[in-house]
């Protein structure tokens, strides 16, 4: 059976196979982190005296060796989730001495909660490698190109010019945010422990005088923070994930988006670096890694939403809530590492067609810069006036097809003005150099 039937085919899933995030979020990766969470939970409560010394070792050695994915899907459905049938097997592969140590005063969420962090734990760690790749390459773009100028789109419209620098600077300035996010969501991820109803009761009756100290030590055993109480229902740590990953979604959709227009074969100012081809048109260089983020950003707000809906969970371990996070979280988990990943590669080899940019300032005639004729013509004509003349010299320049300027030459009223610099688009990009500078000092 190949690994992809074992863990989830990505047949249709391209933006994210193959990816660091598909090799921790797959099934064999999630089953680690379960017996992780097993094992950890034993050692822990060796280190406070509630089990005999040695079990610790024992469970983990016996949670190294091999258990069968598919086998625990199949037999979930008796209860549920997968935990307790691999109970049952750890239980089992432990042997008589330790096999009652197994799971000792868990609940099956206290498992699953606690693998699930560790899961998003080890997708982050690369994904923020990833975003970190991203900003360096966009930093060094906005730096080349701080006094690239460029036409500024509003609405779909060419609107006044600004530069490629200050673009790229503010497409870096999202993925920081990001990067800040993931991060600052990852150092908080907590372990789960409370038992049946999050009482903890169980383990008092095992002979642990303190709960919170075992709560302490399990987390110190999975590498996860300790949390303040135990969160079966009270579902901040999962909102949290959703939160950042549904923003890194859509701030790499952003840069997406942005190359997707600007690389359209009318506009030609952007390309990917190595785009991929089309299985008719043998002439066509497909915007491929852009697509798939751009895919992601779509689909990663519907997958949110259903873990913020989530949120509303009953009573002290509710049914359904908890179960309908399971495949979301994953999916997102997947989607924004496949989409950091290719948005790092669409960085690092993102080509800069300049001289289109200047060619495309000239799409509108020179109106590009009508908005800076307008200021400085109000002060010699009237604003009246000013107004007036534009709009005419406009019209007359669309439809004749001549260059505003040329047209502005004719006016006696302008004959001492200097008309190349005050029409030159790369002369009005107002605070865009200092922006990028400011920009890029954010580290």
């Amino acid at each position: 059976m190949t690994t992809a039937a074992r863990s989830g085919s990505a047949l249709l899933a391209p933006g994210w196979t193959g990816s660091p995030a598909a090799r921790t979020t797959d099934d064999d990766s999630y089953l680690r982190a379960l017996l992780d969470a097993e094992a950890a939970l034993t050692r822990a409560q060796e280190a406070l005296g509630a089990v005999p010394e040695g079990a610790g070792a024992a469970v983990t050695a016996a949670a190294s060796g091999a258990f069968d994915a598919r086998s625990l899907a199949e037999r979930a459905r008796g209860g549920g989730n997968p935990v307790i049938p691999l109970v049952a097997d750890l239980t089992e592969a432990t042997g008589p001495e330790y096999g009652p140590y197994v799971h000792r005063g868990a609940t099956s969420q206290d498992i699953m909660d606690t693998a699930t962090m560790l899961v998003a734990a080890r997708t982050l760690d690369p994904v923020l490698a990833d975003l970190d790749r991203v900003q360096g390459a966009l930093a060094g773009l906005a730096a080349r190109h701080r006094d690239t100028a460029m036409a500024a789109r509003t609405l779909t419209q060419h609107a006044v010019p600004t530069t490629f620098g200050l673009k790229a600077a503010g497409w870096r300035s999202l993925v920081l945010d990001a990067r800040d996010r993931i991060t600052a969501v990852r150092d908080a991820l907590p372990a789960q422990l409370g038992g049946a109803a999050g009482t903890a009761a169980a383990f008092t009756a095992y002979g642990v005088p303190d709960t919170s100290a075992l709560t302490a030590a399990y987390a110190r055993e999975t590498g996860l923070a300790a949390p303040l109480l135990p969160w079966h229902t009270l579902r901040t740590p999962v909102a949290d994930l959703a939160a950042c990953l549904a923003f890194t979604a859509g701030a790499l959709g952003k840069l997406a988006e942005d190359v997707l227009v600007l690389g359209r074969t009318e506009i030609g100012e952007l390309a990917e670096g190595g785009a991929g081809g089309s299985s008719a048109m043998p002439h066509k260089a497909n915007p491929v890694r852009s697509t798939l983020i751009a895919a992601a950003a779509r689909r990663a707000p519907q997958l949110a939403a259903t873990l913020y809906g989530s949120l509303a969970a009953q009573d002290e371990r509710p049914a359904g809530a908890w179960h309908a996070e399971w495949e979301p979280l994953r999916d997102l988990l997947r989607l924004v590492g496949g989409a950091a990943r290719d948005a790092a590669e669409l960085a690092e080899g993102l080509r800069v067609d300049a001289d289109a940019m200047r060619a495309n300032l000239g799409l509108t005639h020179g109106l590009v810069v009508s908005e800076r004729l307008s200021a400085e013509l109000s002060g010699r004509l009237g604003r009246a006036r000013a107004r007036e003349l534009l709009t005419e010299l406009a019209r007359r320049a669309c439809a004749g097809n001549r260059p505003l300027v040329e047209l502005l030459a004719l006016e006696p009223g302008l004959k001492d003005v200097d008309l190349g610099e005050l029409t030159d688009p790369a002369r009005y990009t107002g605070s865009a150099g200092s922006l990028t500078d400011r920009a890029l000092e954010r580290r």
